[in-house]
């Protein structure tokens, strides 16, 4: 009886476990997807230079590295809220509530200002890299510019094809996976797009590129209510704009890069 007691915990605390770290992420197929779409578009300066500081790893390989550390919060816990920004739907990012403990613009400004600084150690750098590549991929899911009071969606539950779930998860990693693509296929299967149509994507700052995920947010939050039953419907009007976001998010982490690594 002990044994079955204690086989039915493991469970129970392995399952909050899961839940618990899937709150504040791209799920691993759609960062990695943004990273290989970036390579993509790096000039051969940047990508030579890249390839040297992560010793032959690639941005899609790296952008899963700053959700892997969440789990070391003794050592990595500042880095936390660097995942997201909270505001409220009508509110610009200037005058919101801000976290002193950083939010996801400020992390970004952090990573790049650490790799332009001459005067940085090529550890750092290595670091800071691999949070950008994560972060920039972050600032691109709409639900990371979420509310506090729901925390970005994740307590607003739903249903997604039968299971329980909630609309950051949706959003997360449930639309991809559902597709059933690799981060390969969905980077090689990016809308062909002009010059001028990518440079109309990167044109900007990282707070005017905030305010475009932002307008996304708002249509995400009206697309559901608590207890909705999202199937194949959902899956069809918004798997489309997952994709589109992905390589928003690649083209300007693109252009971040090129500009760091120039």
């Amino acid at each position: 009886m002990k044994i079955k007691v204690l086989l039915l915990l493991s469970v129970f605390f392995i399952s909050v476990s899961s839940i618990a770290n899937n709150n504040d992420v791209w799920g691993p197929t759609g960062h990695r997807a943004t990273g290989k779409i970036a390579e993509k578009h790096l000039t051969k300066s940047a990508k030579k230079k890249i390839e040297k500081l992560l010793q032959g790893e690639s941005l899609a390989f790296v952008s899963t590295y700053a959700d892997e550390i969440k789990s070391d919060r003794k050592t990595y816990g500042k880095f936390y809220t660097w995942h997201y920004v909270n505001m409220p739907l009508d509110t610009k990012y200037e005058d919101s509530k801000k976290n002193p403990k950083g939010d996801l613009i400020t992390g970004i400004n952090e990573c790049v200002k650490i790799l332009k600084d001459k005067n940085s150690s090529t550890a750092d750098k290595r670091f800071y890299l691999k949070m950008l590549v994560h972060l920039v991929g972050d600032m691109h899911q709409p639900m990371h510019i979420g509310q506090s009071e729901d925390k970005g969606g994740n307590t607003i539950q739903v249903q997604w094809h039968g299971k329980g779930s909630n609309l950051h998860r949706v959003w997360d990693e449930n639309l991809i996976e559902k597709w059933g693509m690799s981060y390969v296929e969905l980077a090689d299967n990016a809308k062909h797009l002009s010059k001028e149509q990518i440079k109309a994507i990167q044109k900007g700052s990282v707070i005017d590129w905030m305010y475009d995920t932002h307008k996304l947010t708002k249509q995400v939050y009206g697309s559901v209510k608590s207890g909705d039953k999202l199937r194949y419907r959902y899956s069809y009007d918004y798997f489309p704009i997952v994709r589109e976001q992905l390589q928003k998010g690649g083209l300007r982490l693109a252009k971040l890069l090129n500009e760091i690594f120039c």
